[in-house]
């Protein structure tokens, strides 16, 4: 994909871009700016240098200011002999239907730079083309942490809540940009591993092509192992737990994976690293703390109601599958403690989709359902975090439709996430390679570390265990 960018907060029609700021926006330093009005075509918005650093800093999140921005996207395989306002209804959720059916009629969506009606049958070889005010999320604005660098490779410890690429409503937002506003324009970062969003830990950036090239070819050679922090929900079983159900995508628009018999094929290992019984719960009629008061705590570790208390989980991902050890902890009853998909009782009930391979309990149809509502009506609710005055606290300060409009382009606007929807208790701990030539290790996750009060694990050994319990089935795949 590519695209052009306006500068922030810039209102213009597709064909030119009037670069102005109506609102003062803060800046890094925390001073104001209100840029001077410049008109420029909209060939060289696209060919011009990077606009100055977008992001400003506020409630401890990373931001970045309105801008107009053109995505332009070849004709997936997937979408050929479909109309194209099914493809956008399908696949894309930021907005509703009815503004993209809006947005082909004006010309604001267009196929090889030409007005189509929303009814146009896409063909191979058709560019898409979406000029459109965007909005990007707020993410963490913890930063992007150095493991080990060198002259060809950086090792990173990448925070949760953050893409690695720009995609979906994110751009400047994403690892490689903001790496790219920190380091330089000259600065081409190439990442060689794949983190979802909310996953944090360790990713492989790449200075050159030959770097990266020969990263790619030690990963094609399976000689790459990688484990996973997770923390579940109750006491994890004791010893090595192998989970090889197969995995099948439900949904891409709304990251819905499942294990179903007709999937691909999955396997992890897990193991226990440390187990922690619940705390002394306050009772709702002692408990005087007010919502807001509770922004300082660590919702799950004191104010939970999961009377089977916690685990710290080792994962070994045998295959790399979307969302495999995700979807294999929720199958095997301990999903991610925080998990929004696959720990939200509003979603799955009471057993969370423990061992429904066949869907029996939850229909695909009913999760579909009830997992579209989350952060539109209603706040995507972990387990975690089902105490009533935490549930309290956390509606208030969950991402969904405000009820606002945006001054510039009508488009609904959504409250800030709230800190459950930043970051997933699942952080990549460990690369090494099969023959010992390299290995890094990240420091463990706060949430892994043993609570106040108890005693645990601060760092994991070796994953010997685990790799003899994967057996020959032992080829990693990097995703």
């Amino acid at each position: 994909m590519t695209a052009s960018i306006i500068l922030p907060g810039a209102p213009e029609q597709p064909s030119t871009a009037i670069i102005t700021e109506n609102n003062k926006v803060n800046d890094p330093a925390g001073a104001t700016s209100q840029p001077k009005s410049t008109s420029i075509s909209q060939s060289e918005a696209a060919t011009s240098p990077s606009p100055p650093h977008p992001y400003f800093f506020t409630d401890g999140l990373r931001r970045v200011a309105p801008y107009f921005y053109t995505y332009n996207t070849w004709c997936k395989e997937r979408w050929r002999g479909r109309r194209i306002i099914e493809v956008f209804e399908s696949e894309f959720r930021e907005r509703p239907v009815e503004y993209y059916r809006a947005a082909m009629e004006s010309g604001q969506v267009a196929v090889n730079g030409k007005t189509v009606s929303p009814d146009y049958v896409m063909v191979n070889g058709d560019l898409v083309s979406h000029t459109t005010h965007r909005h990007e999320p707020p993410v963490t604005q913890d930063p992007v942490q150095v493991i080990h660098e060198d002259d060809n490779m950086v090792v990173i410890n990448k925070p949760s809540g953050v893409p690695v690429h720009p995609a979906g409503r994110y751009h400047y937002n994403s690892v490689v940009e903001i790496m790219k506003a920190e380091r330089g324009p000259a600065f081409a970062p190439r990442p060689c591993n794949r983190l979802d969003r909310l996953t944090s830990g360790i990713m492989f950036i790449a200075k050159t092509g030959k770097a990266a090239e020969s990263l790619s070819a030690q990963i094609f050679r399976r000689s790459v192992r990688k484990e996973y922090l997770a923390r579940v929900v109750g006491r994890f079983p004791d010893g090595e737990v192998v989970c090889d159900q197969p995995i099948l995508q439900i949904s891409p628009k709304l990251g819905l994976n499942r294990v179903r018999a007709n999937g691909k094929s999955a396997k992890t290992v897990f193991k226990r690293l440390a187990y922690y019984p619940p705390p002394i719960t306050k009772s709702s009629s002692s408990n005087s703390s007010s919502p807001d008061q509770l922004e300082t705590g660590a919702p799950g570790d004191q104010f939970t109601r999961e009377v089977g208390g916690y685990s710290i989980v080792r994962c070994l991902p045998v295959t790399g599958r979307t969302h495999q050890i995700r979807v294999h902890l929720q199958f095997l009853g301990h999903p991610v403690q925080n998990d929004p998909i696959y720990a939200n009782q509003k979603v799955w009930g009471f057993d969370l989709g423990r061992n429904d391979a066949e869907a029996t309990q939850n229909t695909d149809e009913d999760v579909l359902s009830r997992l579209s509502r989350m952060g539109k009506e209603q706040a995507a609710d972990a387990v975690a975090y089902y105490d009533e005055m935490v549930d309290m606290y956390h509606k208030k300060k969950a991402e969904r439709m405000s009820g606002e409009l945006c001054d510039v382009c009508e488009t609904p606007l959504y409250t800030d996430p709230g800190s459950q929807e930043l970051s997933l208790w699942l952080h990549s701990l460990r690369y090494e390679d099969a023959d010992g030539s390299w290995s890094y290790v990240s420091p463990l996750p706060a949430w892994a570390m043993p609570p106040e009060g108890a005693s645990g694990p601060t760092q994991v050994g070796g994953i010997g265990d685990l790799v003899e319990a994967a057996g020959e089935d032992m080829e990693i795949e990097i995703s």
